[in-house]
């Protein structure tokens, strides 16, 4: 564990360097193929498990799904209706899709992309930003409350960077979107610890 504990600023700054050269452009598509590679290595060296990034099956796996389902429509409804429109009066310009003009009257395109979506933003996004990241800048501020809000607040900041293509609005549509599902992530972060430890845990709101 101090090994662990050695390492994980060193593992931080290689992630910072992947996302940087993600938003640069130098990385090809993106950086999360990149580090969701370095996570899942990350996770093997520290004999971790997928579990340690919220990835486990649960018992009450039926409440879970109907709750991620809610969870994403309610949210969905929410960014259409209350949020873009906001921001399209903020900053005069809703977010900006063009580079998925493409797909337009084009099924195959649209299958592949679509497949591509499913698993490198649908999975890919979530394994990097809402689990691994959000846990090891986390433990490497203090594993404390003000740790995972910062953490909280930095991998929402950088999940909305990374969407810069589609504009201003989009960057704050992306980043508030990453909160909202970064705190589901902390809360379940939180339960884990406190049924590991058997104590209340420490508040993250």
């Amino acid at each position: 564990m101090i090994v662990s504990t050695i390492f994980l600023l060193p593992e931080l700054l290689v992630a910072a360097a992947i996302l940087a050269a993600g938003f640069a452009g130098i990385l090809p598509y993106s950086a999360t193929p990149f580090l969701v590679a370095l996570g899942v290595i990350s996770l093997w060296l520290r004999r971790e498990g997928a579990r340690a990034v919220g990835l486990a099956f649960r018992a009450d796996w039926g409440r879970t799904v109907l709750v991620g389902i809610g969870a994403g429509a309610g949210y969905q409804g929410f960014s259409l209706y209350v949020a873009e429109p906001a921001l399209a009066r903020l900053t005069g310009k809703l977010p900006d899709v063009s580079l998925f003009a493409p797909l337009e009257g084009n099924l195959h395109f649209f299958l592949i992309s679509l497949t591509v979506a499913w698993t490198l933003a649908a999975f890919g996004e979530e394994f990097v930003y809402r689990g691994y990241l959000l846990r090891r800048i986390a433990q490497v501020l203090g594993d404390e409350p003000r740790a995972w809000r910062a953490a909280l607040v930095t991998t929402s900041i950088l999940f909305g960077v990374g969407h810069a293509y589609q504009g201003l609005s989009g960057v704050i549509s992306a980043g508030l979107g990453g909160f909202v599902f970064g705190l589901l992530a902390v809360r379940l972060f939180a339960k884990r610890r406190s049924a590991a430890y058997d104590r209340p845990q420490y508040p993250v709101y």
